[in-house]
């Protein structure tokens, strides 16, 4: 079970599942204006084509059955082409503003993504000429001319004092040398 709830808390937290959330609100929103578009104002421009009263664009199938008070006892069968047309228009002027929204939303995450990779390659290129001036530096160190130590004076040829003098200077090398 808790791993169940861990995958689903995975899915939830990715991003496309909250962009398609923010996406449902948003189309959710359009076409609430788009259907107030057309049906306030594309709707009544349709039916004020001449010779057209908002019955042209309907077909009555089967007449309404009334009994004698006049209570409809069976409504009219009706086709309704002018919703139908108005369903269409709705969902194409709704698509159309989602389109430009999604164009204009990936043309920014576009732009935005060049500018990281931009920033990136700046940071490695700044960093690299670091590391290359931290080289020249090393380099110049390592190729100064060494200063040369002045080499011992002369010892007298007392055996045990030379030995010892020896290993000093071979400690000193050594030393010298790491």
């Amino acid at each position: 079970m808790k791993k169940l709830f861990k995958e689903f808390k995975d899915f939830i937290s990715k991003g496309n599942v909250m962009d398609l959330a923010v996406g449902m609100i948003i189309g959710a929103a359009f076409t609430a204006i788009i259907t107030a578009v057309v049906s306030g104002i594309l709707t009544p421009l349709l039916n004020m084509i001449p010779g057209t009263d908002g019955s042209a664009l309907q077909v009555l199938l089967k007449e309404p059955v009334f009994n004698e008070a006049g209570e409809i006892l069976k409504p009219a069968v009706i086709l309704d082409f002018g919703a139908v047309i108005s369903a269409i228009i709705t969902f194409l002027l709704t698509a159309l503003v989602l389109f430009i929204i999604v164009k204009v939303f990936n043309s920014l995450r576009k732009a935005s993504a060049k500018a990281a990779e931009k920033a990136k390659s700046n940071l490695e290129k700044l960093k690299a000429d670091k590391k290359e001036e931290t080289a020249e530096a090393v380099v110049e160190e390592t190729t100064a001319p060494a200063v040369e130590e002045p080499a011992p004076a002369p010892v007298a040829d007392n055996n045990e004092t030379n030995e010892l003098l020896k290993e000093i200077i071979k400690l000193l090398e050594d030393k010298k040398s790491e």
